[in-house]
């Protein structure tokens, strides 16, 4: 095959063909790599049945001979025939060609700007858009393209602003598991990444001349499991819809997600969505239009993971306050001689890439400085949030967000404990003068960031007016961590009615005070 100077319908549909044939080669390769949004294993064999569905629709039509004809008959074959996730996607960006294809084909520029109409239609298509997939790669090569056609005036060839856009998608795919953790943990790049980077190529090595092998199809019938989820089953919903697509997308939107619309037009296009009310999304759109081309597949359940990305470790003494951390989804460890040989011990069992350590103000600084250290023994680090007291640590905890990137999430945490005023109610071991006046043996010191709040000689007293202190510059919930041989749950009862604010009061066995309290 000679270099091509430009595209024309012959050649685009010979593109096609070789994009299918390598997809198909390709495609348990990319099953593979196929574990985000849901790791079902069909990426592959998704985008080689979409692309297949393109090149069987315009070799059927013999009188399609033009640019024009050509592509919006892939356009129509991959739109109509679009399989799971990425197959949709897929159908848009081959919707980007059709939609320029009546421009000039021998300049760079219609490569440049089919891959911006690109861009725009799958970002519409995709209802909540994660970087880090297909469409990261897809807006790099678009990127990569443009600038290109730029930097040589607009006067390059179509073959060197492929080869710009394929190299720039190629340095994107590698970049993925960067911004992805699901990537990084299963050591991939992105699936769908790695279909378009095909197409890409493939329109190079079409460009080129460069020859190429037609890969025999698999057989529609293989099987492949499909674990089914437990209680109500998580099930991928496709179907082609004739009727208002802006209408049906907003009503969708809150019914499911990976919600992905590929427009044929605005009142055609092909549908996909996971949910768990498959029925009701199935009733809306025959309610809305014409459904047709409908596919279920149950979808699996999220694998186990057997070594936790992220551990939360919080310093708390043994009793009821270790089960409310353990319940919470941090694992405890007690204050002792052996703290930081605990720690690290705690941290390495679990092997977890990633730790945040809440020392509630029950680790000195020493012991704080040793516990960082000893960490660059081995590859896991500790992130360390200045907890100050266990209420604190309660309120860090509530914010975690295990999908968040540990930066942000440690950020969230620390905001949530600094924010929190709290103080704690010590009894008084004698009779003497103290910060805030005399003291008998026995009254409640109520202390806060080293001051004292107030003094009184009943707890139930002491912890209410402590509560209305704090809230003072303004609050919605105070949480009262309280010592069984000090106080009872029922004498703290009446606290919401007397506050009118939300009040959680926990029995903390060995909290070493008579109460601690937080307001947030």
């Amino acid at each position: 095959m000679e270099t091509a100077t430009a595209l024309d319908g012959p050649r685009l549909l010979s593109w096609a063909r070789r994009a299918a044939a390598e997809l198909e080669r390709r495609r348990h390769e990319i099953n593979q790599l196929n574990v985000f949004p849901v790791p079902d294993a069909d990426t592959g064999s998704n985008m080689a049945q979409t692309m297949a569905a393109a090149v069987e629709e315009a070799s059927k039509r013999s009188d399609a001979q033009s640019m024009q004809e050509v592509a919006e008959a892939l356009a129509v074959g991959a739109i109509r025939g679009a399989r799971g996730n990425s197959g949709v996607v897929l159908s848009q960006v081959i919707r980007g060609v059709a939609q320029t294809a009546d421009e000039d084909t021998r300049s760079g520029q219609f490569i440049a700007n089919a891959l911006a109409q690109a861009v725009q239609f799958v970002d519409r298509a995709i209802a909540e858009p994660v970087e880090g997939t297909v469409i990261t790669v897809l807006r790099a090569a678009s990127t990569a393209a443009s600038q290109a056609l730029q930097e040589t005036g607009g006067e390059a060839p179509a073959l060197s602003i492929a080869q710009a856009a394929a190299d720039a998608a190629q340095t994107a795919l590698a970049r993925t598991p960067s911004q992805l953790e699901v990537l990084r943990e299963a050591g991939v790049v992105d699936a769908g990444g790695t279909g378009l980077v095909i197409l890409l190529e493939s329109l190079v090595y079409e460009l080129d001349g460069q020859p190429y092998e037609v890969a025999q199809p698999a057989a529609h019938g293989t099987s492949h499991v499909i674990s089914h989820a437990s209680g109500k089953a998580n099930l991928e919903v496709m179907f082609f819809f004739e009727g208002d697509m802006d209408v049906l997308e907003g009503e969708l939107s809150t019914m499911g997600d990976c919600l992905v619309i590929a427009r044929n037009n605005e009142h055609s296009g092909k549908v996909h969505i996971h949910s768990t009310e498959a029925g009701a999304v199935i009733e809306r759109a025959f309610a809305r239009g014409t459904v047709t081309q409908l596919h279920l597949e149950v979808l699996p359940d999220e694998p186990v993971t057997q070594t936790p990305t992220r551990l939360v470790v919080a310093v708390t003494p043994p009793g009821s306050l270790t089960d409310l951390y353990a319940q919470a989804g941090a694992v405890t460890v007690a204050p002792g001689e052996n703290i930081v040989a605990d720690i690290l011990a705690a941290v390495h069992k679990t092997e977890a890439r990633e730790v945040i350590l809440l020392p509630n103000g029950l680790l000195d600084q020493r012991s704080l400085a040793a516990v960082e250290k000893a960490t660059h023994a081995f590859e896991q680090s500790i992130t360390l949030l200045p907890t100050v007291r266990l209420v604190s640590g309660i309120a860090a905890l509530a914010v975690h967000d295990p999908a968040q990137p540990l930066a942000t999430a440690a950020f969230t945490m620390s905001e949530a404990a600094g924010e929190m005023r709290t103080a704690v109610l010590q009894r008084a071991p004698k009779a003497g003068l103290v910060q805030g006046g005399a003291v008998s043996k026995g009254d409640i010191i109520a202390m806060a960031h080293g001051e004292t709040l107030l003094i009184a000689d009943d707890a139930i007293a002491a912890v209410e007016k402590t509560c209305k202190r704090l809230l003072e510059p303004g609050g919605e919930q105070v949480t009262v961590l309280f010592d069984t041989a000090s106080l009872r749950a029922e004498d703290l009862a009446a606290l919401d009615d007397k506050l009118d604010v939300d009040v959680i009061v926990f029995p903390a066995d060995g909290l070493g005070a008579v109460a601690e309290i937080g307001v947030e």
